[in-house]
């Protein structure tokens, strides 16, 4: 029945996936407010039309939250579904195909049965509306299976930074069972994936001086420290001949993935020669003992995202800097806290400054990892409804990525939150010409329902 009335009204849902598109909602850019506001009240007037039981926009400091709830049966589980409906600006204007706002149908060789061409359509107003449309089914063809809670934000390209507060202010109205979020992506049309665990991350700047003027390098040079050189020495020292990251008690709270995980997770298919050609390497780098899969997404690292000090300008210029800088990040997997680890790395690199230097670490923003363990209750949900739909069992995968905020719900909740996304990593999310597959827009309607199935018969057995 709910996939009958799928598709009697797929155009319908799709026409107003499009008349969402056309809204400019930018949290970034101020002059976009209007245009935020006003996506909150489509997706208000869109929530009425269905028949949940509650529906309001609720201010914070910034752009407000969409709330929507139906509760069918106290002693049903409860689903909390989390979206945003803010998106990234859509500049380099000049680099679209066909205007950011202006939505349009497109058919690609990995989309032949067509693309929505637009800001937000896969990233995430494409994946959200997915679940308003999916509840509809629902509630028309009284399949219901669990209550349902919804908050859509509209500040999460820009760091969701009033919505802890949201939660905390609100945690006794949010109170659900689990947490539905498609913002992540599947690794193939015909190869259904599972976001189980995400990495966290701990952010730092730091800052080597020298002498307290910039020298003349033949005068000076041999005889006084160059922070450069020092700042090299001491990143490269970071690292072990293994790319093992050598700062002590750095891995004494890794989660180590099990080897059952490690399994499934190999199954998902990979070309190591593919992926050295698309990046136009010769081969991978990364900690001995792990595949490159597996390194960039159940390890933890240290990268240098950014290094400068002396003279960069054109032609030469012999100079021995007064000072160098470098930004560093450490992704980390569950289990690590970013705050230890960011107390870790700031004690170990001031230890191995020499004394000819001063060294200052300024730590920057970090997020915790999360995870979802494959044999939960939820992610077992997840499985079998993607199953079903697909034909195929799911492949757990875990991101190299941090998404803050689902550490964060289950910090003030108490909630494990299922990453049930459908998009692609070629949807070009964040860039010009995003797009979103109609199959996967369809495709993500119909899964929903099967996941408030099996997690309502799991739950009640």
């Amino acid at each position: 029945m709910t996939n009958q009335y799928i598709q009697e009204n797929k155009e319908r849902f799709l026409s107003e996936l499009m008349d969402l598109l056309k809204l400019p909602s930018v949290s970034a850019d101020p002059k976009f407010d209007d245009d935020v506001k006003a996506t909150a009240e489509f997706l208000k007037n869109r929530f009425s039309e269905i028949g949940v039981d509650r529906v309001e926009i609720i201010q914070t400091k910034g752009h407000p939250v969409v709330y929507a709830e139906k509760i069918i049966d106290p002693n049903l589980p409860t689903v909390l579904v989390y979206g945003h409906y803010d998106v990234q600006p859509a500049d380099p204007i000049e680099l679209w195909d066909s205007p950011p706002f202006e939505p349009v149908i497109k058919k690609t060789e990995i989309h032949p049965e067509g693309a929505i061409f637009a800001r937000g359509a896969c990233d995430d107003k494409g994946q959200m509306y997915m679940h308003l449309k999916a509840y509809e089914a629902m509630l028309k063809t009284d399949s219901l299976h669990c209550n349902a809670k919804f908050i859509i934000e509209g500040e999460e390209e820009v760091g969701s930074e009033n919505l802890e507060t949201f939660i905390a202010e609100y945690k006794d109205m949010l109170d659900a069972d689990v947490i539905l979020v498609s913002d992540t992506g599947i690794i193939a049309n015909d190869v259904p994936s599972i976001t189980s665990g995400l990495r966290g991350l701990s952010y730092v700047e730091v800052e080597v001086v020298g002498p307290n003027r910039d020298l003349h390098s033949g005068l000076y040079g041999g005889a006084v420290a160059n922070p450069i050189n020092i700042l090299a020495d001491m990143i490269a020292s970071l690292q072990d001949e293994n790319k093992h990251i050598t700062i002590p008690g750095f891995y004494d709270d890794v989660l180590e993935c099990s080897n059952e995980e490690r399994t499934e997770m190999a199954k998902a298919p990979f070309s190591e020669q593919a992926y050295c050609e698309a990046l136009d390497i010769a081969e991978t780098d990364g900690e001995k003992g792990f595949s490159t899969r597996e390194r960039a997404t159940i390890r933890p690292t240290l990268d240098v995202n950014g290094i400068w000090g002396g003279y960069t300008g054109e032609g030469a210029k012999t100079v021995l800097p007064s000072k160098a800088n470098a930004k560093i990040s450490m992704r980390l997997v569950p289990n690590q806290d970013p705050h230890k680890i960011t107390a870790l790395f700031q004690k170990h690199f001031e230890s191995i400054a020499p004394d000819s230097v001063k060294v200052t670490v300024m730590p920057h923003h970090g997020g915790e990892p999360a995870l979802t363990p494959i044999d939960s209750l939820e992610y077992k949900a997840a499985s079998l409804a993607m199953e079903e739909s697909f034909g195929k069992k799911p492949v757990p995968v875990r991101s190299g990525g941090s998404i803050p905020i689902i550490s964060m719900f289950e910090k003030v909740l108490g909630l494990k939150t299922i990453l049930l996304g459908f998009g692609l990593d070629s949807d070009a999310i964040h860039s010009p010409n995003e797009h979103y597959g109609l199959y996967n827009f369809y495709k993500g309607i119909e899964t929903i329902p099967l996941f408030y199935k099996h997690y309502a018969a799991i739950k009640k057995s």
